[in-house]
């Protein structure tokens, strides 16, 4: 069973203050072992695929962050483990906006909207809540027929069309 809170845990400890510039060498790095087809996993696969990195890093300043992440990802495949990728960088950006303040929302709307409307709800958020940023996600749902559901963490805000639709029935019944 693969724990992605584990290996984040894991990126952390070793990498410290180092963890930003090493996730994004491991953003980088990632698409293209993806992009590998067949098997690639175990001891053997892993040493060549570290071989191969190294040998493409050389082209470039190699850097603490860059040997961290190639070793990360070595890991991973050698654990059979890589196919969790996506889940483990998703985990670790994550963890790294929650240490710089930044608060991840995501906004459901029936049109796209307009940057208004996100510039006006990003001041607001940055207000009410004093995060020092704020990344926004849209997601277009037509089924709201009108307005917006807005999640900022474990909170939830229906301004929906469909949403109030919903409620003015449970009401009535």
């Amino acid at each position: 069973m693969f724990h992605v809170d584990r290996w984040a845990g894991a990126f952390f400890a070793v990498l410290g203050e180092n963890a930003d510039a090493a996730f994004l060498c491991l953003k980088a790095l990632a698409p293209p072992v993806k992009s590998v087809h067949g098997v690639l996993f175990g001891h053997s696969a892993a040493a060549e695929l570290e071989k191969i990195l190294r040998e493409s890093a050389a082209a470039t300043e190699t850097t603490q962050a860059v040997e961290y992440a190639i070793c990360f990802i070595c890991l991973l495949v050698e654990k059979n483990c890589f196919r969790y990728i996506d889940l483990l960088l998703t985990k670790i950006e994550q963890t790294l906006d929650e240490r710089k303040g930044i608060l991840d929302v995501t906004v459901e709307s029936a049109a796209p909207p307009d940057s208004g409307f996100e510039e006006g709800l990003t001041r607001m958020i940055k207000e009410k809540t004093g995060a020092a940023g704020i990344k926004i996600k849209t997601n277009i749902k037509p089924e709201l027929l009108g307005g917006y559901v807005l999640r900022i963490g474990g909170f939830y805000v229906d301004a929906s069309l469909k949403g109030q639709i919903e409620k003015m029935t449970a009401e009535l019944t």
